[in-house]
């Protein structure tokens, strides 16, 4: 597989270009080579293998933007005029200037050289998911393992060339017993890393659990949210309020709350960039990343800015653009999202413990309130599983719970660009039977 900086003289030559027909131009530039096995109960039903190559080039003339992107080499100048002609008929806005070139002081660690993109890997790696489903009565319904490799580089007319090389490692398996389910997964950096007999341990673990599971009764309760439940909330209500685009907009419950305590004072969240599978030194703009304190003691510290955002409201970026894939234009988001807050033992006292939320996409993204049906959810108590729960709902506002919490658990998970603990939150309405 070819390197992105392999492609360092084709960029040289399209910043060039550009340069003479626009006041600035950035080039982000996206190489993989991937296999991946799915699974069909405990045969491979699927098998792919595949090589993807895409230019993204972005054009700013007189705070026009204009941006275009290709998936073929030889389409670059076209790629070019299409940036071009969509700065053209694009609204101008406040700018100030792609970045320039810093020198890093930190090192990240997403790359293990060790790993192979081979159908060999991926095989023995599924070989071992399904040996150790065999550890209780649940049957294989589906999943499956992935290899990746990648680099990338982003690159400007005003010096910056930059470069990241990535691995990826995943498995994931669903199991049934009867009519009830157990899924669960695993994404790391290096090989070395993933673990494949937890992944089954734990699917087969929800499945075989959960088949006795009786209804709840309508109660208030103390409830622990899993990493896996929580990320659902946090992710889709407290990442977007601590948007600058979203704040300056007004759509922010967060929006008026800079320097203000509104939070338990336990509470601490920042993206951590050199961590985690979203680690980099550089952002989607070239715009070198440092950490980013959110919330310290509960109070509000900082949003979250790219370039364009910044720019418009008179703020600095901080180093918080992201893509969704080479095609993608910036957009604001986080490296290695971090909360933590007191610990504690979190499953000692009785409470409800929910790994998934059915629904958490429906939460009001600017008030927080939210009504979800629980999923894999048991009651705990003096640090082990009691009744298993089959189904209930779960209300409640997720800024007014940050402000209430009981502790967190001692143990992180890194669920996408998140690392969580488990935390548990003071008397939640549960409606069940």
């Amino acid at each position: 597989m070819h390197n992105a900086a392999d492609y360092a003289d084709l960029v040289e030559t399209i910043l060039a270009k550009a340069g003479h027909e626009a006041d600035e131009a950035e080039v982000y530039l996206s190489v993989s080579d991937s296999v991946s096995l799915e699974l069909r109960r405990r045969q491979v039903g699927e098998a792919e293998k595949a090589v993807s190559w895409a230019l993204a080039i972005r054009t700013i003339t007189d705070g026009h933007i204009g941006a275009s992107m290709t998936m073929s080499p030889a389409r670059w100048e076209d790629c070019l005029a299409a940036a071009l002609a969509s700065g053209r008929i694009a609204d101008p806005q406040v700018w100030d200037g792609l970045p320039e070139p810093v020198t890093f002081s930190r090192d990240i660690d997403v790359c293990d050289p060790s790993l192979t993109v081979d159908a060999g890997t991926a095989t023995d790696l599924i070989t071992s998911l399904c040996k150790a489903a065999e550890c209780g009565k649940a049957e294989i319904a589906g999943g499956g393992v992935s290899l990746g490799k990648g680099s990338s580089l982003i690159a400007n007319t005003n010096g910056v060339f930059y470069t990241r090389e990535a691995t990826s490692a995943s498995a994931s398996l669903e199991v049934i017993n009867g009519t009830s389910t157990g899924y669960e997964f695993d994404h790391v950096s290096h090989l070395r890393d993933i673990d494949t007999q937890r992944v089954a341990e734990e699917a087969v673990f929800q499945a075989d659990y959960w088949v006795g599971a009786g209804d709840i009764d309508s109660c208030t309760a103390d409830v622990v949210l899993a990493p896996t439940a929580l990320s659902q909330l946090i992710g889709g209500i407290l990442l977007p309020a601590l948007s600058g685009r979203t704040v300056h907009a007004g759509r922010s419950f967060l929006a008026d709350k800079k320097g203000v305590a509104c939070m338990d004072p336990s509470v601490v969240m920042y993206d951590d960039p050199y961590v985690g599978i979203g680690a980099t030194r550089w952002d989607a703009d070239g715009v070198a990343t440092r950490r980013l304190d959110y919330i310290r003691e509960g109070t509000v510290q900082s949003f979250a800015y790219d370039l364009r955002t910044a720019y418009r409201y008179g703020e600095a970026s901080t180093g918080s653009a992201v893509r969704g894939g080479a095609g993608g234009a910036p957009v604001i988001g986080v490296h290695c999202l971090k909360l933590d807050a007191r610990r504690d033992a979190v499953r000692e006292e009785k409470a409800v413990l929910a790994h998934g939320l059915i629904g958490a996409h429906t939460a009001n993204t600017i008030t927080g309130d939210f009504s979800v049906e629980l999923s894999n959810a048991a009651w705990v108590e003096d640090g082990e599983y009691g009744a298993p729960i089959r189904s209930g709902m779960l209300s409640g506002n997720l800024f007014a719970m940050l402000a209430d919490i009981a502790g967190a658990g001692e143990e992180q998970r890194e669920i996408g660009r998140m690392t969580l603990p488990e935390v548990r939150f003071n008397s939640l309405p549960i409606i069940g039977k």
